[in-house]
C-alpha cells in the first residue's frame, strides 16, 4: 500500500526472495563509494541477534507501526507475515536526499514493486534471482538465523516472489556472488550516470 508525495532524486531498489543474496550485493555497492545511502526500513518484527536499531531497521511495535500508517508516514508498507509489517518511512528518504545522496533500498518483492510504481523512472528496480529454489533453501539453512518453520515459510513465499521478477527493470541472477556484485555495480553506475 502506498501514498503519493513528490520527491526528487534517484533510487536504486533491490528485491529478491529471502536468501537470494540481495543484502550482500547492496552492502558491496555501499562499500564502493557511489554516493548511495541505505534506506533503513521500519519493521514490527523482533530484531535478530546481530541486528541493531537504526542500522538494520527501525524497530516498531505492531501498534506503533499501525499508528504511523494511519498518520501517512510511509511511502509503502506491507504485512509480509502475520503481524510482521515492513515499510519505507518518508522521513528516511527525505533525510538521504537532503544529504545529496541517492537512495538504495533492500526490500521484499512487494515493497520493491510498490517503490518502483511510486518513483517511476526515478528508480531502477533490480530483482536478484537465485539460480534455483534448492540454492535458496541451502542459503537460508546456512544463515543459522532462521528456524525450520521460518525457512519453510520463506520457501513457500518464494514461488510467488519469483513470478514477480518481470515487474522489475532488471533481473540479476546470483549464481556466482562476485560476478553478481560486479553486474550490479555496472547496472547501478549506468543508471546513475544517465
Amino acid at each position: 500500500m502506498s501514498s503519493k508525495q513528490p520527491f526528487s532524486g534517484k533510487c536504486i531498489i533491490f528485491s529478491a526472495p529471502s536468501g537470494a543474496g540481495k543484502t550482500t550485493i547492496v552492502r558491496s555497492l555501499l562499500d564502493r563509494n557511489m554516493g548511495l545511502e541505505f534506506s533503513i526500513s521500519a519493521t514490527s518484527r523482533a530484531p535478530r541477534k546481530i541486528e541493531r536499531e537504526g542500522k538494520d531497521y527501525h524497530y516498531l511495535s505492531v501498534s506503533e507501526f499501525k499508528e504511523r500508517v494511519m498518520n501517512e508516514e510511509f511511502i509503502e508498507w506491507e504485512e509480509v507475515y502475520e503481524d510482521q509489517y515492513y515499510g519505507t518511512l518518508k522521513s528516511e528518504i527525505q533525510r538521504i536526499w537532503a544529504e545529496g545522496k541517492h537512495v538504495i533500498f533492500d526490500v521484499d518483492v512487494d515493497g520493491g514493486i510498490s517503490l518502483k510504481n511510486y518513483f517511476g523512472d526515478g528508480a531502477l528496480a533490480i530483482f536478484v534471482q537465485p539460480p534455483s529454489k534448492e540454492h535458496l533453501r541451502a542459503r537460508l539453512e546456512g544463515r543459522s538465523t532462521e528456524t525450520p518453520e521460518s525457512i519453510e515459510r520463506r520457501i513457500a513465499k518464494a514461488d510467488y516472489e519469483l513470478d514477480q521478477a518481470p515487474k522489475f527493470d532488471r533481473i540479476l541472477i546470483n549464481d556466482q556472488l562476485e560476478e553478481a556484485k560486479e553486474s550490479a555495480f555496472e547496472m547501478v553506475k549506468s543508471f546513475l550516470e544517465d
